[in-house]
């Protein structure tokens, strides 16, 4: 069981995206990976709002979201702690595909393709590769 440090929210204010949905999508990736488990607690809206200099609220709106979402719970007095998964072994640090899209990443950045080149590619090969299933 990994601890609350196991996930540290980076909130880029230039992306678009309302910040309490970046911590959603950043916690369910922490699941995906296998970087939270059930069990986990996640840092406090304090320990956040420290890291990040967000609005407590915006912390607690996110973890309501995830609480709604089944992924997490709120213990009064103690902390939201994960109750739910996302994903599979396949995602993991010591998964042969995570190895490959590695490889693959490091060819695309040799071949002089910036983060954004690689993320809008990868994008493209997701959704062209996913066409036609609904929200998994």
């Amino acid at each position: 069981m990994a601890d609350s440090a196991a996930v540290e929210f980076r909130i880029d204010r230039r992306s678009g995206v309302a910040t309490y949905l970046q911590i959603v999508q950043q916690t369910k990736q922490a699941l995906r990976l296998g970087l939270l488990e059930p069990g986990d607690r996640l840092p406090t809206a304090r320990e956040v709002v420290e890291a990040t200099a967000i609005n407590p609220n915006t912390v607690l709106k996110a973890y309501r979201e995830l609480e709604r979402e089944g992924l997490v719970e709120g213990r009064r007095g103690l902390g939201t702690f994960v109750t739910g998964t996302l994903g599979g072994a396949a995602a993991g640090d010591d998964s042969p595909l995570r190895a490959e899209l590695d490889d693959w990443a490091d060819r695309a950045r040799a071949a002089g393709l910036d983060r954004d080149d690689v993320s809008a590619l990868f994008t493209a090969v997701l959704d062209r590769t996913f066409e036609g299933d609904q929200d998994r």
